[in-house]
């Protein structure tokens, strides 16, 4: 399991820059464990966010399946689901009726407010939102899409695998998320990624600096790639 200190050197780092990274310490993680689809991220300037998934379904078009005292006692078997284990948490959720952009909303003021005391990180979902103003301060989010209703939203279940905007996640996963999308770290890769990142930082100042300069020329970018392979 990543240490407390090892999520810090991973928060301080964008996601594109992980995804950069992954794909130094494993080179199958070019094509997979990242979204593919675009995710609205309505607070833009938060900071990155890093946790352990805890992940849920839910449906909108169609009332709850289960008598309102069930469904109450599936609630809180959930939030007791969120709260266990390791943190900070991540809620990755699947919608089920609405998987391009959402239909009814299970996030909004309420939710993002329990979250949050839960000890959460964020949001990854490829459902709506609403109540963007009243929203839980500093609770990461992205989202399918923002909507006015909550229509028949409910919980479907939870604990098992999920698929948000292409993105495979399982329950304990480890997701890093900002503005850009976000990517799961294998746990057994997590340790080596902050390396690779500062790896991928000095190769791509060179060329940078390279191409910063006044009065750059094709044959000094030329140079500059060359000068990337000897960093090592």
């Amino acid at each position: 399991m990543p240490s407390p200190d090892l999520l810090e050197q991973l928060r301080a780092y964008d996601t594109p820059t992980i995804c950069n990274a992954l794909e130094v310490v494993d080179g199958s993680r070019r094509l997979t464990g990242f979204t593919t689809r675009p995710l609205i991220a309505p607070f833009p300037d938060l900071p990155p966010m890093v946790g352990y998934a805890r992940t849920a379904a839910i449906r909108s078009t169609h009332t709850h399946e289960l008598d309102a005292k069930s469904a109450r006692a599936q609630r809180i078997d959930y939030y007791e689901y969120v709260a266990a284990g390791p943190g900070p948490q991540i809620v990755v959720i699947q919608d089920l009726d609405g998987p391009d952009c959402g239909f009814g909303a299970f996030w909004g003021e309420v939710q993002s407010t329990v979250h949050k005391a839960l000890g959460c990180a964020g949001v990854v979902t490829d459902g709506c939102i609403r109540d963007i103003p009243q929203w839980a301060p500093g609770l990461n989010v992205l989202a399918g899409s923002i909507m006015p209703s909550h229509a028949h939203v409910h919980l479907a279940d939870f604990g098992r695998q999920v698929r948000v905007a292409g993105m495979l996640v399982r329950s304990g996963d480890l997701v890093h998320a900002d503005r850009h999308g976000a990517v799961v770290i294998p746990h057994a890769l997590a340790a080596k990624v902050p390396a690779a990142c500062e790896l991928m930082a000095r190769k791509e100042a060179v060329i940078l600096d390279m191409a910063r300069k006044p009065g750059v020329t094709v044959a000094m970018l030329a140079e500059a790639l060359s000068m990337q392979d000897e960093i090592h």
